[in-house]
């Protein structure tokens, strides 16, 4: 007996201590998983993965079906990827809320336009969009935005909405609960809890009371996961109309956002939410649209039924409106002023002085009539009518009590007009006549700032740029128009402008009137006299003291000389170079006229050519043509280095080479500008062309062109009865320039720094000879455009 008793006690103490052992790894897996301790031991409890878990212990229970782990990590990626998808338009139509599918709402086409829209667009020019059409363009193609938001307080459970129940203290709940078609849900260990018809607001407390019959200390939290989907149908004059599956959440609005809204012929005034029969809302979208009213707006519930109705008719608004736009008619009581007010009003522009209003009346033999209003008191108050057009015009931007001061001024201004204003109230000192160009150019006369250099000029133009300044005021003449507004003709009244400010008394600071237009000429604005102009002449080289001299009117170069002190023991008069501005835009001007007509004869002969061609056996032309590809290559390229060849200006005096006197220089008058270069003696004989060798050689006494020519020595294909000479004062002597008595160019004297220049023979046969033949009275084109030896060079190579 004794043994027995003992044997069944090690028995049921064995059985104890495994029911203890299994008890406390139950225990131990309390709270999802972590490690819990008791006056033993401690360990880690397996992780629970049953989809509906419920742990009972003596210290805790635990309720969830929340996957834990890497189950749980892979759920919240599948549910963040899912949510995403719908975001981004990539779900089923039944998830994106757009039952006929996403395609259609992608590829929607253009909106056709309404009847009224194409007969305002014939009238004005111009197609004027529906108001409000605006904000259902680019329409989304899911609920996603209605999903994240808030769930209001407000809103009624039902069944398909998910909650998700967290809970903490005597027991540990982390529960996904779905509301079934029962309107209930279902809690392990705790039952039904009724939902349906619940508020969202009041659900926490509804399923906390529930817990609470059951177990006490338990803090309880509730969230929404994904709410239920309703069916409503968009019909009558929808941009898309059929059935959506929308939000639980929608509201009209979203949902007429989510359908494109009233087509051209649908009504935005009267949007009605029809349910069991009856019209449970109507909405104003202008309203809306205009001013943000939203108080018409309801929420949408399972088989609603969006109604767009037809308009009740369209006015448009066109001119100077905020918003030019046709506005739809919601009934018969619609005034000027209520349209007004949802296109924003009138901008300042408008002139409410003058509106147009033209009305349609189908009953008369000419239906079209118009009226003319101000927009103030009875003419806000006008009532308007289905086809009606409202033009406001713009006011007239004329100043009333305005003068202007424009031209060679500080600065153009518009000044309010004063009872007995002169001129020299308008310019009251010579300073306003200063121009803005002119301090520019004062101002970036220096660099501040740089120590290496303290000019922003070029060295090489620093010279020419003096006395420039300031841009010269044309002090003789200056001119205010008047308008006459009697019959609208313009008056000019000119005046001295140096009186103005010499004898302000006197009868040249006129009286300004309202309107007046005063304008300042410059002298290059409308050239004065020579002897009114300034002159700045600069001379050069070999002189006493070159520099840049004032010069008066009248003044020629012998002044121009001696104001400089006249020339050194070293000056060659017969090299004096004399430069002018306006000679050098007419020589470019006949340079470009002479390449054109050098161009033009070489097609000319190409023509010719081609057309001689088809004469040829096939052999002959395919030589020929291959010839004559070469040949007009070699032609465009010396055209174009033609082209490129620059003017200088210079003005050529045919002086004799033996003069020596200064005093036989032409008696030119100076202008703005001109440019005197006194050279010294050159040293030098330049030969180019088709010689053995280009050189310089020493000039030397009785020289002639035979005997450098022989020093250079000539190559064979050189055309020495076409040899020219460059002179060093710009002018040219050739063949044709001694005539056929002294034709021979080889006996002339050559003088220091002249340049002999023997061109190539040409082959007479091709189609370039004709060409050269021109090309050879480039000479006389050289000594007229003063090109020099570099322009010859230039040729050349």
């Amino acid at each position: 007996m004794f043994k027995f008793t003992k044997s069944f006690m090690a028995v049921a103490l064995a059985v104890a201590s495994i029911d203890a052992s299994a008890q406390t790894a139950l225990n131990k897996s309390d709270l999802f998983g972590q490690q819990g301790t008791d006056d033993s031991t401690t360990m880690t409890a397996p992780v629970a993965t049953a989809p509906n878990l419920v742990t009972t212990s003596a210290r805790k229970v635990i309720i969830t079906n929340s996957p834990t782990g890497q189950a749980a990590e892979a759920a919240v990626e599948a549910r963040d990827s899912s949510v995403a998808g719908k975001r981004n338009g990539t779900g089923t139509g039944s998830e994106m809320g757009l039952q006929p599918g996403v395609e259609r709402q992608k590829n929607e086409k253009v909106r056709e336009l309404s009847e009224f829209q194409k007969f305002i667009s014939d009238n004005i020019g111009q197609v004027l969009p529906i108001f409000g059409s605006e904000f259902f363009v680019n329409t989304a193609s899911t609920f996603a935005p209605i999903m994240n938001s808030p769930v209001p307080n407000d809103y009624p459970l039902g069944p398909g909405d998910e909650l998700m129940i967290r809970g903490w203290g005597t027991i540990d709940i982390d529960y996904r609960a779905t509301i079934d078609r029962n309107g209930t849900i279902n809690i392990p260990t705790v039952g039904s809890v009724a939902l349906a018809g619940v508020k969202a607001g009041n659900a926490e407390n509804v399923i906390r009371a529930a817990i609470a019959r059951l177990y006490k200390g338990v803090t309880v939290n509730v969230n929404f996961g994904q709410l239920r989907a309703i069916t409503i149908y968009v019909v009558g004059q929808a941009n898309r109309p059929g059935t959506y599956t929308v939000s639980s959440l929608s509201t009209l609005v979203t949902a007429l956002f989510a359908s494109g809204g009233p087509n051209a012929n649908g009504s935005m005034r009267r949007v009605q939410v029809k349910r069991g029969g009856m019209v449970a809302a109507e909405l104003d979208l202008y309203s809306f649209i205009a001013k943000g009213d939203k108080s018409a707006d309801i929420k949408l519930l399972d088989g609603d039924t969006i109604y767009i109705p037809p308009a009740g008719g369209f006015v448009a608004l066109v001119g100077k409106v905020n918003t030019p736009a046709i506005y739809e008619l919601k009934n018969g009581n619609e005034t000027v002023e209520s349209m007004l007010d949802y296109a924003g009003g009138l901008p300042v522009v408008a002139d409410p002085r003058r509106a147009f209003l033209e009305r349609i009346d189908p009953n008369k033999s000419r239906p079209r009539s118009v009226e003319e209003f101000a927009l103030s008191g009875d003419g806000l108050k006008r009532s308007l009518k289905s086809g009606d057009v409202l033009n406001v015009t713009s006011i007239t931007p004329d100043f009333s009590n305005a003068v202007i001061l424009r031209g060679n001024v500080d600065q153009p201004v518009r000044a309010p007009f004063k009872q007995g204003m002169r001129i020299t109230d308008l310019i009251p000192t010579r300073e306003y006549l200063i121009t803005r160009s002119s301090i520019k150019r004062q101002n970036n006369a220096i660099e501040t700032g740089n120590d290496e250099k303290d000019t922003t000029e070029d060295v090489n133009s620093i010279a020419a740029h003096i006395g420039g300044l300031i841009d010269a005021v044309n002090w003789d003449y200056a001119v205010v128009e008047r308008v006459n507004r009697s019959d609208l003709s313009v008056q000019l009244v000119p005046f001295n402008l140096g009186n103005v400010f010499a004898n302000p008394n006197g009868p040249d600071n006129l009286q300004l009137q309202p309107g007046d237009t005063v304008t300042i000429f410059s002298q290059s604005d409308v050239a004065v006299p020579m002897d009114r102009r300034q002159v700045f002449v600069r001379v050069e080289g070999e002189v006493r003291v070159p520099g840049v001299y004032q010069m008066t009117a009248g003044d020629t170069l012998q002044n121009l000389i001696a104001k400089a002190g006249g020339p050194t023991s070293n000056a060659y008069m017969f090299g004096t170079a004399f430069y002018r501005e306006e000679v050098r835009k007419e020589q470019q001007a006949n340079l470009k006229r002479a390449a054109d007509r050098l161009e033009a004869q070489m097609r000319s002969e190409e023509s010719t050519q081609a057309a001689n061609l088809r004469a040829m056996s096939s052999t002959d032309a395919a030589a020929a043509t291959a010839q004559l590809e070469a040949e007009r290559k070699i032609a465009q390229e010396r055209i174009s280095r033609f082209r490129n060849l620059q003017p200088s200006g210079r003005i050529a005096f045919g002086l004799d080479p033996n003069d020596r006197s200064f005093a036989h220089l032409p008696q030119v008058a100076l202008k703005n500008g001109d440019r005197l270069v006194v050279p010294s003696k050159p040293a030098f004989v330049h030969v180019f062309g088709a010689v053995n060798v280009e050189a310089s050689p020493l000039w030397k006494p009785n020289t002639r062109v035979n005997d450098y020519l022989k020093l250079a020595g000539t190559a064979v294909d050189a055309d020495l009865d076409n040899v020219f000479v460059l002179r060093v004062d710009g002018t040219v002597v050739s063949s044709a320039s001694q005539g056929w008595f002294f034709g021979k160019i080889g006996g002339v004297e050559v003088m220091p720094g002249d340049t002999i220049v023997v061109p190539e023979k040409f082959d007479r046969q091709t189609a370039w000879s004709k060409f050269t033949q021109g090309a050879r009275e480039w000479t006389q084109i050289l000594a007229n455009f003063g090109l020099g030896a570099a322009a010859v060079k230039t040729l050349r190579d």
